[in-house]
């Protein structure tokens, strides 16, 4: 699934791997936006992220930037395939840890920064930073979610390693699975940093099955 940049209408409902238990720690991440744009100006601008779970290929979900439009319905500005949640048999269980994707819901946009550094079981490069989600059972609360890519702090890609996965570089399709954070390829969130810049950082994330 490519990059699309068409003003189309939305016609239907629309993280190494992030997406790390409540009782495991991670970084903190900088409430100031890399950009230095501020979350007034976010809001001005009227946008928003959204999440379309693919029930029968979580690895071929989709992530919208979009517009919120007055009075009409809102607009794509941006579409990337995205993935959440591993690919076990809790992959899709919205209340497993560090396994399953995201629960439905909105979040708030937190801040983003694109030369994070997660140490070395984090995530890096290129980030944003969704708050803390209670999931469906009431109880359990999925934290230090982030949409990410898997990349060095500066956004360089690691060397490969034959016969085995490198969490910081992107190796193929599989690189879609994540530990419940959105994951994009690097080229995509590249091009999301880019469109946010151009119209405005989005505030929330609207995730949707």
């Amino acid at each position: 699934m490519g990059i699309r940049r068409r003003f189309v209408p939305l016609t239907a409902a629309l993280a190494l791997t992030g997406g790390l238990s409540a009782t495991q720690a991670a970084p903190a991440l900088a409430a100031q936006p890399a950009s230095g744009r501020t979350a007034g100006a976010a809001a001005a601008d009227g946008t928003y992220l959204s999440f379309n779970k693919n029930q029968s290929d979580p690895g071929k979900s989709a992530l919208y930037l979009m517009a919120s439009v007055p009075d009409a319905r809102d607009t794509v500005l941006a579409k990337y395939r995205a993935g959440s949640g591993d690919a076990g048999p809790n992959g899709t269980d919205e209340c497993a840890g560090s396994r399953g994707w995201l629960p439905n819901g909105t979040y708030q946009v937190l801040a983003h920064d694109a030369h994070y550094n997660g140490g070395d079981h984090g995530v890096n490069g290129k980030v944003i930073h969704v708050q803390d989600k209670v999931c469906q059972d009431g109880r359990t609360t999925r934290a230090e979610l982030f949409v990410h890519s898997e990349m060095w702090p500066e956004g360089s890609q690691a060397a490969a390693r034959p016969g085995q996965d490198n969490p910081y570089r992107w190796d193929g399709p599989d690189d879609y699975r994540s530990l419940g954070c959105i994951k994009l390829s690097p080229a995509h969130i590249d091009d999301l940093f880019g469109e946010a810049g151009r119209y405005g950082w989005p505030t929330k994330l609207k995730v949707v099955s």
